[in-house]
């Protein structure tokens, strides 16, 4: 597979590498990991109960 960056793209992904300490590749391996992987819709669900099971103190933190 090859992936075809633009400009910009290509200096953001340099960019946040070399801070994280990592490759280029790497970054890029872990976003597709991530994009692919159901966490999200883990996090939803999670968010959703949270959001059910505490919907009294969330209501009273917010006035």
């Amino acid at each position: 597979m090859n992936l075809r960056l633009t400009d910009d793209e290509a200096e953001a992904l340099r960019a946040r590498a070399e801070r994280d300490g990592t490759s280029m590749q790497d970054v890029a391996r872990a976003a597709i990991r991530e994009y692919v992987s159901d966490r999200p819709a883990r996090l939803r669900a999670a968010i959703g109960r949270v959001r059910d099971e505490d919907a009294e103190l969330l209501r009273r933190l917010a006035q």
